[in-house]
């Protein structure tokens, strides 16, 4: 027999296994996921104890292929894809694959790709865990069901083509509850009085009301306010009290998926997606020069907060020896995880504390420094002393009026040391008041009163609704990212100023599906579910039964809501009347977007775009029409070729006597296609999802294609025909080499959109 098979989900983590393990091992990848549900029918049989039917993947059939290959030459397979549910569902597919051709196989586990982790996995394999392989495959079940029976519901009675989704649509919920909060609220009127005062060396400080009448000061008004204002006038302000005392900060734990998420998405304004793909990068090895692949972080699903004694040793080697023994705590830091996690792997956190972010600054692309600096500061800043401060409160006494002043001085920075904090800068982040002394007279410089009305609740951010979700326990580490992704991929919600607004559609199926699916869209039963799959994994609970007892008020639920569900499908009814015939508008859903429509329709044609108020109220936006730019003369009628705007985003040529003359064209760059032999020439076309590129006109004949904005010149390096015009962030627009081989590229001055059609 031949070398022993690894077997892990991605070729980034071959690639680095293979750097310490040398040729002792075989090293493939399953490249994710392997085997699923169909993706064209239920592929459950729910008359057979929901009884899965999976398929390969269509194109991972190579992949699969050359896993059985190597598998049949090895002498032993461990599989070792990623240490959780998912993970472990990827084992269990790999291994029925593989079975027929070897049964000798072992689950091995890591929560960092090192040598030394993955050595002592393959010093301790275990066998495959059915319950966790059962909990993941009863979610998917439930998943499947919920989308597969409740989005066709949707499609005949909102629109097609949208989905319902077990969690999604109670993360929707989330935010269209939140947005009729905001939309009932009743704005409160309310002043703030502060009082600039001057103490006898002159040095002036700030003061806010706080009692009137020796009660709570509650300003409700101007009149209210100007009534405070004449209760001081020429009284003497004095200091009633002045309360100091020494204050201690111990530093936040370190990150779990949800604080790494959330703190990303506040400080560098990265989406979920981006942080867990970006950390998934650290996490299964990155080029660092001499160095070679490098794993840099630790495992980035997880709920737990534990972190392993080597770390907590490293970290307090690194603290002592490069700020001094005064930074690290009396005794280890040892955070508790909250009782709902599952406490499978460690927090995240760097692999090697001693690589700090300065040493790979030059090293790593910028979106993954980001993410590195961000773990690798919380993780050492968790295992610091607590930072210490000198805080001060004045009570201060004006006529039958109180006020109060705060401030506070950093004494010692502790874990604030690694932020860049310490008691020589602390100015900057602390406010500070005047030596002060009970019973000291001060001068009023001015007073001055600012009139404020509360706000409703905030709308969710990327990093408040993933704390909502953690909160209230709906879904898992694992899923956040992918839940905020299909909100706002099915057009539910947008971003607006880094904040979800829902839009209609978004508002109309949440509606829907709240009055039909009570239980589906609750929050506690959404949360329990999460709880009882967590049973199931720890073989506490029959997956079975509790699929049939989910849909036991499922099915009926389904059934009457066939029957009851609204129709909307024909048009939402607005209070506004048609501009051109006076009949009532109605909001439409279309392939492209939602817009309103006259409700007289086909009679009526008139269509226009809408928004809405601060308070919630449809209102028209009339459509901007601008002049056509004309692209030379039809071939067929002579009438003005008129350039035009496919609905996924590209270009195209077509007659101004359509729908009389059909004549079209694509839309030209100009570039003759570089393919040898090819008459062809590169016109714009878009794909599905509206991303345009350029592609030869003789497809499918030829294929040749980019992504970005060809222009006819030669490579100074490989000599390719076209080069392309790009833009990033880091090079801004240059030109660049269309060939992958190629590293080709120039900068260039910003100038107009190309222009071409010819």
């Amino acid at each position: 027999m031949g070398k022993d098979l690894i077997i892990v989900e991605s070729p980034a983590k071959v690639k680095t296994i293979k750097k310490f393990l040398g040729g002792k091992y075989c090293v493939e990848a399953s490249v994710g996921h392997v085997r699923d549900l169909p993706t064209k029918t239920l592929g459950v049989d729910e008359a057979a104890d929901f009884a899965p039917r999976y398929e390969v993947i269509a194109g991972k059939e190579k992949v699969v292929e050359t896993l059985r290959r190597a598998a049949a030459k090895a002498s032993h397979v461990y599989l070792a894809p990623d240490p959780d549910r998912e993970g472990e569902a990827i084992a269990w597919h790999v291994a029925e694959l593989i079975k027929d051709v070897n049964t000798s196989v072992s689950r091995i586990q890591f929560n960092e790709i090192t040598a030394r982790a993955v050595t002592e996995a393959l010093a301790h394999p275990t066998a495959l865990n059915e319950p966790l392989f059962l909990s993941q495959q009863a979610r998917r079940i439930l998943d499947r069901l919920v989308g597969y029976k409740v989005s066709p519901l949707l499609w005949k009675k909102v629109k097609r083509g949208i989905s319902a989704g077990r969690v999604q649509s109670v993360a929707l919920r989330l935010i269209v509850d939140r947005e009729k909060e905001r939309l009932a609220f009743v704005p409160e009127e309310y002043w703030n009085l502060k009082a600039r005062l001057r103490a006898k060396d002159g040095m002036e400080f700030v003061a806010d009301l706080s009692k009137v009448g020796g009660k709570k000061a509650v300003i409700g008004s101007a009149a209210a306010a100007a009534a405070v204002e004449a209760m001081v006038a020429g009284k003497p302000f004095a200091v009633a009290s002045v309360a100091e005392k020494e204050r201690s900060k111990a530093p936040p734990p370190p990150f779990i998926t949800s604080t790494l998420q959330q703190a990303a998405n506040q400080r560098l304004g990265y989406t979920a997606k981006k942080t867990m793909s970006t950390a998934q990068r650290l996490y299964e090895g990155v080029e660092l020069g001499e160095r070679g692949t490098v794993a840099l972080i630790t495992y980035m699903r997880t709920d737990s907060v534990r972190v392993a004694k080597e770390a907590v040793d490293a970290a307090r080697e690194h603290i002592v020896a490069t700020l001094g023994p005064e930074y690290y705590p009396a005794k280890p830091r040892v955070y508790k995880t909250k009782g709902s996690a599952q406490d499978a792997h460690e927090a995240v956190r760097p692999v090697d504390p001693a690589l700090t972010p300065g040493e790979l600054k030059s090293l790593l692309p910028k979106d993954q420094f980001a993410i590195y600096k961000l773990i690798w500061e919380r993780f050492m800043s968790s295992q610091m002393a607590e930072a210490k401060f000198w805080d001060t409160t004045v009570a201060i006494e004006a006529g039958d009026t109180g006020w109060r002043a705060a401030g506070q001085r950093l004494l010692f920075a502790g874990y604030l040391k690694i932020q860049g904090q310490t008691s020589d800068n602390a100015e900057d982040a602390a406010s500070n008041l005047p030596p002060l002394a009970k019973g000291q007279k001060l001068d009023l410089a001015e007073l001055t009163k600012e009139q404020k009305f509360t706000q409703p609740p905030a709308r969710y951010t990327e990093a408040s609704l993933v704390r909502e979700l953690e909160e209230k326990g709906i879904g898992r580490p694992s899923t956040y990212a992918a839940i905020i992704s299909t909100l706002t991929a099915r057009e539910y919600a947008r971003l607006e100023e880094k904040h979800f607004v829902p839009s209609e559609l978004g508002s109309t199926v949440s509606d829907l599906l709240a009055e039909h699916f009570t239980r589906i869209m609750d929050v506690g039963f959404t949360a329990g579910m999460e709880e009882a799959l967590d049973k199931v994994a720890e073989g506490g609970l029959d997956w079975v039964g509790l699929i049939r007892e989910f849909t036991g008020d499922f099915y009926p639920a389904l059934a009457k809501a066939g029957k009851d569900m609204a129709q909307v499908k024909a048009g939402k009814e607005t209070n506004l009347a048609c501009a051109q015939c006076g009949k009532p508008l109605v909001i439409k859903f279309g392939r492209w977007g939602e817009f309103l429509a006259c409700s007289n329709y086909p009679e009526c044609k008139y269509t226009t775009n809408f928004g809405k108020s601060e308070d919630g109220q449809i209102q028209t936006k009339e459509k901007v029409v601008e002049a056509p730019v004309v692209a030379g003369k039809c071939p067929d009628c002579g009438k003005d070729m008129h350039q035009k705007k496919a609905r996924t985003g590209s270009r195209f040529i077509a007659c101004s006597g359509y729908p009389k003359c059909k004549q079209t064209r694509p839309f030209s760059t100009g570039v003759k296609c570089p393919r040898p032999g090819c008459t062809g020439e590169l016109v714009e076309k878009s794909s599905k999802r509206g991303k345009v590129f350029y592609s030869c006109s003789e497809y499918p004949q030829c294929d040749y294609a980019v992504w970005d904005w060809p222009i006819a010149e030669h490579c100074p390096q490989c000599d390719s025909p076209v080069l392309v015009r790009k833009t990033t962030k880091t090079r801004g627009e240059h030109l660049a080499c269309p060939e992958k081989t190629c590293k080709y590229f120039r900068p260039i001055e910003p100038g107009p959109e190309p222009e071409s059609g010819e």
